[in-house]
C-alpha cells in the first residue's frame, strides 16, 4: 500500500470516527450536559483517530504524507470556527484547541522523521497527547463534572503516559511521560496542554538522545 493509499484510508477512519461516530455518542453523552458531551466527544477523537493513528505513522515511507494529512485536518477543522458552523457535538466556540492538537501531531511528526530520523521521538509524545491527555480529561470529568485541572488527572495520565513510553523508548521514554504528564497541568491561553504537552516531551527525548542512545 502506498502511502497516499494508507493516508485515503486512515483519513476516511478519522473523518467517519469526527463526523459520524461522535455524533452517535454525541446523544447519550448529551444527558450529563451539553459542554460534557462535547468533551467526551473529543477524548475520543483524540484517542481513535490521533492515537490509532500515530501508532501507525511507522507504515509511511517517510513523515511528508503523515504531516500533510495532520495539516490537512488542522485546516478542516479551523475553517467552521471562521465560518461561523461549528461542530457543534465536539468543538467548543470558546477555543479551537482541537486545532492545535492535529498541528502539534504533524509538527513533532515532521521534527523527529524528517529532521532528527527517528520517527519514536515524535510518535510517542503524539501517544501522549491523544492517549494520555484523554485519560486525565476523563478522569477529571467524571469526577468533577467539567474541564478543570486537578493532580487526579495528572496522576491518571502518568499511569497510561509512562507504560507507552517505556514501550517505544525504555527509561528515557518513560520520563519523557512523567514529564508530559506533569506539564499537562499547565495551560497559558491561547496556548493549550495540546501545545505544552507534545513540545516539552518531544525537547526531552531530543535533548535526551544526544547523550543517551534511545
Amino acid at each position: 500500500m502506498s502511502d497516499l493509499e494508507l493516508a485515503a484510508a486512515l483519513g476516511a477512519w478519522v473523518m467517519f470516527v469526527t463526523l459520524v461516530l461522535t455524533r452517535l455518542t454525541y446523544k447519550p453523552l448529551s444527558r450529563l450536559g451539553h459542554m460534557r458531551a462535547v468533551y467526551f466527544n473529543r477524548k475520543i477523537i483524540h484517542m481513535l483517530a490521533g492515537g490509532v493513528v500515530a501508532v501507525l505513522v511507522p507504515a509511511f515511507s517517510s513523515w511528508v504524507v503523515p504531516t500533510l494529512s495532520a495539516l490537512a485536518i488542522a485546516v478542516f477543522l479551523y475553517v467552521p470556527h471562521r465560518a461561523g458552523r461549528l461542530f457543534w457535538w465536539f468543538q467548543d466556540p470558546g477555543n479551537m484547541y482541537e486545532v492545535s492538537f492535529a498541528v502539534m501531531w504533524g509538527l513533532v511528526v515532521a521534527l523527529s522523521w524528517g529532521v532528527l530520523g527517528d520517527w519514536r521521538l515524535g510518535v510517542v509524545p503524539a501517544l501522549f497527547m491523544a492517549v494520555g491527555d484523554s485519560a486525565t480529561g476523563i478522569v477529571r470529568n467524571l469526577l468533577f463534572k467539567r474541564r478543570t485541572k486537578h493532580w487526579v488527572g495528572n496522576v491518571a495520565m502518568a499511569a497510561v503516559s509512562v507504560p507507552i513510553g517505556w514501550y517505544y523508548l525504555g527509561l528515557p521514554g518513560a520520563l519523557a511521560g512523567l514529564l508530559a504528564s506533569a506539564v499537562e497541568r499547565f495551560e497559558f491561553p491561547p496556548v493549550d496542554d495540546n501545545v505544552l504537552v507534545p513540545l516539552s516531551s518531544f525537547l526531552f527525548l531530543a535533548v535526551t538522545g544526544i547523550f543517551y542512545p534511545l
